[in-house]
């Protein structure tokens, strides 16, 4: 932990770091970029950098982490450093990394708080940096030593045995590793990084969630992500996935990471909601759970615009009708084809019956203002916070918390 010199300087700057944060990170990852180009072109996701979710990431990050270490009980956040050292595992990333990020980062510092940065201060701030690296390698050499791969070696290169579209806008590759070795099985829940050459040659990864675990490959599903209103790119990853990848081609894919998974110990009743494309991690575990037999209580619920974009609305049906107990709810905010909803717009939990909800174990994935109002409808409920898991396509911008 923070020695207590160290904890002094920080709570006292804590405010003042606090609130230049954002322009700390923005100052950062420029320095970054301009001493390792290579690191925008071929690791960072350029469409994050581009509208500032990353440096909102970092800094939410950082400030969440120092607070931590100098409240009343000063102790590692577990949940966020879980977290990141899934991320960068499945990114490759390795130790050295960080004393290139270091760097830059306390430069960027210097720079934006100036003389306020003394030598006590600057000591402090580089104790803080170097307990969230040191356990962060950490974090990700175990995940490293549980895959049984050597620190950064997680890519492989895999061949695209089906493509199968799912919806509007949303496709499925089943791949399989290009050398003929079983893939590595993921938990249900977890992600694979998958990087593609892109047409200026960066190089440029995106985590896909896998929907589905068999052995003779990983289905992978991509929605095509449309740029925002105001002139934003569509996005670069997903794009090529659709436009450019058939059955036959091969994709270097990680291996599976993520932090967010059934817990095989718990037999107790469980809870899946998901809304838009926050379907796919969901439809893995309820695959998984019909393929390990599994008997546990089961109420999968889905919010989308309409049926056209709802992936995975047949086999979803499929799932819980094979489930020994298990029931699905959907609400489509404009239905308008063959699959009715089961209610008409947004999702709203109060409406269903959600029996033994205290012991109940909740797993959300969605958009961000989805995840904070379910979250929310769920605590009025009565479901404790621990009761209650989510995952976030992108930057972390949202711990869950009170």
């Amino acid at each position: 932990m923070l020695s207590e010199k160290s904890a002094v300087a920080v709570r006292a700057t804590l405010p003042v770091v606090h609130g230049a944060l954002d322009e700390i990170a923005a100052r950062f990852y420029d320095r970054l970029f301009a001493a390792h180009p290579a690191l925008l072109r071929d690791l960072f996701n350029r469409g994050n950098q581009a509208n500032g979710t990353q440096r909102q990431a970092l800094a939410g990050a950082l400030a969440a982490f120092a607070t931590t270490l100098v409240g009343p009980s000063p102790t590692a956040p577990d949940e966020l450093l879980g977290r990141i050292a899934h991320k960068h595992a499945s990114l490759g990333v390795t130790r050295d990394q960080y004393d290139v990020v270091h760097t830059h980062l306390f430069a960027a510092i210097a720079e934006v708080l100036g003389d306020a940065v003394t030598e006590e201060v600057a000591a402090a701030w580089d104790e803080v940096y170097w307990l969230l690296a040191d356990s962060l390698i950490a974090a990700e050499g175990r995940l490293y030593a549980a895959a049984g791969v050597a620190e950064g070696d997680v890519w492989r290169e895999y061949r695209v045995v089906e493509r199968t579209p799912e919806a509007d806008g949303v496709v499925s590759f089943l791949v399989r590793p290009a050398d003929g070795t079983p893939p590595p099985p993921p938990r249900p829940g977890q992600y694979v990084s998958v990087q593609v050459e892109l047409d200026d040659g960066a190089r440029q990864i995106r985590q896909y969630s896998v929907s589905a675990a068999r052995p003779e490959g990983l289905r992978l599903t991509v929605k095509a992500a449309a740029g925002e209103s105001g002139g934003a790119p569509d996005g670069a990853v997903s794009t090529h996935l659709h436009a450019r990848v058939r059955a036959g081609d091969t994709l270097r894919v990680s291996l599976p990471f993520g932090d967010v998974t059934l817990d095989a110990r718990d037999d107790g009743p469980l809870l899946l909601v998901s809304a838009g494309i926050g379907c796919t991690p969901l439809i893995g575990m309820l695959d998984h759970l019909l393929t390990t037999g599994a008997a546990r209580p089961v109420v999968a619920v889905h919010g989308d615009r309409t049926e056209h974009i709802h992936a995975f609305r047949e086999e979803l049906d499929a799932l819980v009708r094979k489930l020994p107990d298990a029931v699905a709810h959907v609400w489509y905010e404009e239905p308008t084809g063959p699959w009715p909803p089961d209610r008409t717009g947004r999702v709203d939990l109060s409406a269903l019956p959600l029996p033994d909800l205290p012991h109940t174990t909740a797993y959300l994935c969605g958009p961000l203002p989805f995840l904070r109002a379910t979250r929310a409808q769920l605590r009025t409920l009565g479901l404790p916070a621990d009761r209650i898991h989510y995952e976030v396509f992108g930057p972390d911008l949202w711990r869950g918390e009170e």
